[in-house]
């Protein structure tokens, strides 16, 4: 029992006292595929099938029962220490870990933060901010800010809207290279494979020549800021590229490079008075903030 995922025993818990997967799915916050993955998983780990599937539901086998009988008391245990955890932390007091990247923590959190802070100044914020997320799942952090079109199914948050894309270039590339009107005449600044994942790196994949790229970068930061000094034209944040002065848009952006922004936690964690009053804030400022697209745009 020690290798076991406590969560997963949560997911177990669910189903045995609701009879079905439709229920502990409704019950947990989350879609019907998360609990049949964590049964599996909870089911390798202990070697033992623990439910049978029958027409009205799941029904308990006998290590299923056996198991449910060692763990009888333990849910209401972990429901009453959350209760009273909760209950310490109504004056909003206390650390929060959050996680974000780089690129957002410049172009749009800090002053947010700066102003949560003010209104909670016995709440003291951790950030870690690098393109690496720490696991909400393991505790590594307790909020993550994070831009991603699939976001995990053990989490839980709220879309604030997107980022957009376009391409841009200096003003000074631009004239030393005023003839140039195809893309693939230009010389280009590209993210690297730490990046390869984002859609803009899949676009120049299909639309530039390999040979025409002249720098790789492994942050967004860094692609800005070697466009910025006339390497040559990149895909760019607006969220950052809109801010700087000596930089001019080539072209619209890409409904296809959009990227959505959510605030995402952990379902233990959802009811702790901090963090719901740190995710409430964040989700307000940021559903109307101009430096992202939102639904109604």
């Amino acid at each position: 029992m020690q290798e076991v995922d406590w969560d997963d025993l949560r997911f177990f818990l669910a189903v045995s006292g609701r009879g079905s997967v439709s229920a502990a799915a409704e019950f947990l916050n989350v879609n019907h595929s998360t609990v049949l993955r964590r049964l599996a998983s909870l089911e390798k780990r202990l070697n033992a099938r623990l439910f049978d599937r029958v027409p009205d539901g799941y029904r308990l086998t006998a290590q299923g029962e056996e198991l449910r009988n060692q763990l009888r008391g333990v849910s209401e245990q972990i429901e009453s220490a959350q209760r009273s955890l909760s209950g310490r932390d109504l004056n909003h007091s206390g650390t929060i870990r959050i996680t974000t990247t780089d690129t957002l923590m410049r172009g749009l959190l800090m002053p947010y933060l700066a102003e949560f802070h003010a209104l909670n100044p016995a709440i003291q914020m951790e950030i870690a901010s690098n393109n690496t997320f720490l696991s909400l799942t393991r505790r590594e952090a307790d909020v993550a800010v994070r831009p991603s079109n699939s976001v995990p199914e053990n989490l839980v948050g709220r879309r604030v809207g997107r980022l957009q894309t376009a391409i841009y270039a200096s003003r000074n590339y631009l004239k030393k290279n005023a003839n140039e009107k195809e893309w693939a005449t230009y010389d280009w600044v590209a993210a690297d494979e730490a990046l390869s994942h984002l859609a803009q790196a899949k676009w120049m994949r299909e639309n530039i020549p390999e040979d025409r790229v002249v720098v790789r970068v492994d942050s967004l930061l860094g692609m800005l800021a070697a466009v910025r000094h006339g390497i040559g034209v990149g895909m760019l944040l607006c969220l950052l590229a809109d801010d700087e002065r000596d930089l001019v848009r080539l072209a619209e952006p890409m409904d296809e490079l959009e990227t959505e922004v959510w605030i995402l936690t952990h379902p233990a964690l959802k009811g702790v008075a901090r963090i719901k009053a740190f995710t409430d804030f964040l989700y307000n400022r940021l559903r109307t903030s101009d430096k992202l697209v939102h639904a109604s745009a």
